[in-house]
């Protein structure tokens, strides 16, 4: 019943077809199942008390779209009541008392917080990994990776453990993991969901939460729950609701694809195959689709953007390594990046955001002559779930932890709305890839709609779902 997807789940129970308790243990059954294989679901609460929420559920009035539907919190949020580790062995334990406010969004809705979703170290690297739960295993082949940081919850989706989840994103934690799990992830419009209002609420516009789903439908009603202005935040968008919006299909859209930046982003054999694959298929849609030379020097881009993303990690890990004991228990990367943040100066950022705006402009005018741009959701396939970050791709060195996921950063410098549809499976090993499909600021309905005509069209998930030797709940 849990493969129904979210919203087609919330239509069955309103008819009385089946009870918040049933979902509840087909969730659990399905958990027991699949998850000591994957390692998507930590923290999970005891089932006596889960199952009696959801008979509460079921005794009360519907509070909203989520009523008596679980869900497991990415865990680099608060959940009341649930320990939020972030994957370090500095918070390992800790529970806090009040939910975020993407939290406290959910459960308003109804939703029932089973446990958290895996994530790297403080969700730095898209290899969800830590010393805390270990890794969280691609369920197309339990040896790969499952990508990063929101690794745990696009597994959790893919094996049909959760109809939705939530995620965040820097540097394509909702998109990576939604394209090596053959689901869907969305990174909004920068300011529509609010973060939390806890320090420096001005500066950093980097990281962002978001949806991810099986289905367009469900990723657009989970973003109309979790967007929405903070007033304790200066920068929040309102927009109107995406799911409304959502019919309609692509016919006359303009897609200019980006491919590998005109060869300057590193590409394993068969990624830009199998996107183009996919985008060909889009063309049966109604959609016109460009070859479109490199906008921008790439490596003004990659300074931009690793200049801004230091200076933000160093503000926001800053403590933790300023005190020895607790710089000990942090990871080699985490201590390169804080490092690296603390060493710019003042005109060191500023460079870089007059480069960021540079390019905003760009891509503005660029969005004259397109609706939505396109690039692979990574630049390899799934790697060896061992280790801690690919040092080549293609046999190209990479320079740092994350350089192997610069085809990300274009939209992240500058806060665009992408949402990763699945494109399909390639490579040697014939594993999953994603396509991102990049819109114009504040246009985030227009990339729902788009996924939504690509998925009636295709449904990736439902057609090549990940084999555990059973059928999906």
């Amino acid at each position: 019943m849990i493969n129904d997807g979210a919203l087609a789940l919330r239509a069955r129970m309103d008819a009385g077809e089946v009870s918040a308790v049933e979902v509840m243990q087909a969730t659990l059954d399905r958990v027991a199942a699949v998850n000591a294989s994957v390692n998507a679901i930590v923290s999970l609460r005891p089932p006596e008390a889960l199952l009696q929420e959801a008979a509460g559920a079921d005794a009360g009035p519907v509070r909203g779209w989520l009523h008596g539907i679980p869900i497991a919190i990415k865990d680099l949020a608060n959940a009341a009541g649930l320990p939020t580790s972030m994957g370090s062995p500095l918070f390992a334990g800790t529970v806090p008392t009040q939910d975020d406010i993407v939290v406290a969004r959910l459960r308003a809705a109804g939703a029932i917080v089973i446990g958290k979703t895996n994530t790297p170290e403080f969700g730095l690297g898209s290899h969800s990994i830590n010393p805390v739960f270990g890794a969280t295993r691609n369920p197309y082949d339990t040896s790969r990776s499952s990508g990063g940081s929101s690794g745990g919850a696009g597994v959790a989706l893919a094996t049909a453990m959760l109809s939705i989840a939530d995620g965040s994103d820097m540097m394509g934690s909702l998109r990576n993991p939604a394209g090596w799990n053959n689901v869907y992830g969305m990174r909004p419009t920068w300011g529509l969901v609010p973060s939390e209002s806890v320090g420096d609420t001005f500066l950093h516009q980097l990281a962002t939460n978001g949806p991810m789903a099986r289905c367009p439908r469900d990723l657009a009603a989970l973003l109309d729950t979790m967007a929405g202005p903070d007033p304790r935040q200066p920068h929040g968008l309102g927009q109107p609701p995406s799911l409304p919006q959502i019919d309609g299909g692509a016919q006359g859209l303009r897609i200019g694809w980006l491919a590998d930046w005109d060869g300057a982003l590193a590409m394993e054999d068969g990624v830009l195959g199998t996107c183009e694959a996919a985008l060909a298929q889009m063309g049966a849609l109604g959609v016109h689709v460009d070859a479109v030379a490199a906008p921008f020097d790439r490596d003004a881009l990659w300074e931009a953007w690793i200049t801004l993303r230091s200076w933000a990690v160093a503000g926001g890990l800053g403590a933790l390594y300023d005190d020895p004991v607790k710089r000990d228990h942090l990871k080699d990367t985490a201590i390169w990046e804080v490092e690296r943040g603390l060493s710019l100066s003042a005109m060191d950022v500023h460079r870089a955001s007059m480069i960021r705006s540079d390019w905003f402009k760009t891509a503005t005018n660029l969005f004259d002559r397109y609706d939505v741009l396109a690039l692979p959701t990574a630049q390899m396939w799934p790697f060896d779930v061992t280790l801690d970050w690919p040092r080549e791709v293609a046999g190209l060195g990479m320079d740092t932890y994350h350089r192997w996921m610069e085809v990300v950063i274009a939209a992240s410098l500058i806060g665009l709305p992408v949402v990763s549809v699945p494109a399909g499976f390639g490579g040697a090993d014939d594993l999953p890839m994603g396509l991102q499909l990049v819109g114009r600021r504040g246009h985030d309905a227009q990339l729902l709609r788009l996924a939504e005509a690509w998925h009636h069209a295709t449904d990736w998930p439902g057609q090549r779902p990940p084999e555990f030797g059973e059928d999906h709940v």
